[in-house]
């Protein structure tokens, strides 16, 4: 039996590009960054036009649809760099205003914010402030303790009482920015994940280990039971030329008949050189691979890949058996390819 293999052609047009809802859930995502990126220009906008009043962004906030109060909130803790932790340790906010709220100058005029809720000792927690990746997620509710949260963070230092940490002091100003189209645009997009300390691990590996698990179960839901698919595995005989140690994959797959595959999983929203270092390698490994009577293959998605980096994936699909995009079906005949593989039924 021959086996129709998809082209670079097919991956542009089957790709998922962006990490949706069920993708994420599908794979038991802990990261919030593919959420964050998905709808970093709503919360831009909203930045944007919500300068009315002080309070206007949660007008705004209710009629969006791609922002949640959850959403909106982790945004403005990336942005500001205040993660809960940071923020926990500013709890009771009466140490920092001993009135119980904050008052600030608007278009000249004093407002006053009395807090609801923060101004007593309560825990300010990424899963108390309903932003954990979870809450991420499913939360569409703006609790009271939400609210003052959003509002010392936008307006906090902007009070000349204020007695909060100097740290806290350069950051909680946000609102600084609502309505100045220009500054709002250029800060978030030149500061939004380089300033931020929560997401700086997440930024390298949760999309890459979230990808792997999603690919990994929906390959065990096609493939018969008797398969092994390992994360993070090894090819028999498939070796590092410098070292000797064993080569590992993002996933192995294993038959029942000893039939193995190598799986290498790069699914980047925004562009970096992951996949360039998959390209160089991809030649030598397919080599050692196929030496050795196993395939390797390549799952490839998201827009920093497919809409930037065309080159490199264009030698990953020269030096593998089979290469395709994280979309379900695509997946599913990755599945189909491994069982033809597997009954020998395959010419390739």
């Amino acid at each position: 039996m021959e086996f129709i293999k998809p082209t670079t052609i097919d991956l542009q047009t089957t790709a998922i590009l962006h990490w949706s809802e069920e993708m994420l859930e599908k794979a038991d995502s802990l990261s919030a960054l593919p959420i964050l990126l998905k709808t970093q220009d709503e919360f831009i906008a909203l930045l944007k036009v919500a300068s009315k009043t002080p309070l206007s962004w949660a007008s705004v906030l209710s009629e969006s649809k791609a922002l949640t109060p959850s959403i909106f909130l982790k945004h403005l803790m990336v942005l500001s760099d205040l993660g809960g932790e940071a923020l926990n340790k500013l709890s009771p906010l009466s140490n920092a205003f001993p009135n119980n709220e904050i008052t600030f100058l608007w278009n000249e005029e004093e407002f006053t914010y009395p807090f609801r809720e923060i101004h007593n000792k309560r825990p300010l927690t990424n899963s108390a402030l309903k932003v954990d990746a979870k809450s991420i997620l499913h939360n569409t509710i703006l609790t009271n303790r939400m609210n003052d949260t959003i509002m010392l963070l936008l307006f906090g230092s902007l009070d000349i009482t204020n007695n909060l940490p100097k740290d806290a002091q350069d950051r909680c100003n946000i609102g600084l920015l609502m309505g100045n189209s220009e500054e709002i645009e250029k800060f978030v997009k030149e500061n939004y994940i380089r300033v931020s300390k929560q997401l700086s691990g997440e930024k390298a590996n949760s999309l890459g280990h979230a990808s792997q698990k999603y690919v990994a179960k929906l390959l065990t839901s096609f493939l018969p039971q008797n398969w092994i698919i390992q994360e993070e595995g090894t090819l028999t005989g498939v070796n590092h030329a410098d070292e000797g140690s064993p080569t590992k994959f993002d996933l192995t797959i294993r038959s029942p008949n000893a039939k193995e595959f190598g799986l290498e999983v790069s699914f980047q929203v925004t562009t970096n050189s992951t996949i360039e270092r998959k390209a160089r390698e991809s030649q030598a490994l397919h080599k050692k691979a196929r030496k050795m009577g196993h395939r390797l293959c390549y799952i490839i998605d998201g827009a920093g890949n497919v809409n930037v980096r065309q080159k490199a994936i264009a030698t990953i699909f020269q030096n593998s058996d089979y290469a395709t995009s994280i979309a379900e079906g695509d997946i599913n005949s990755l599945a189909n390819y491994m069982i033809a593989v597997d009954d020998e039924t395959l010419i390739d």
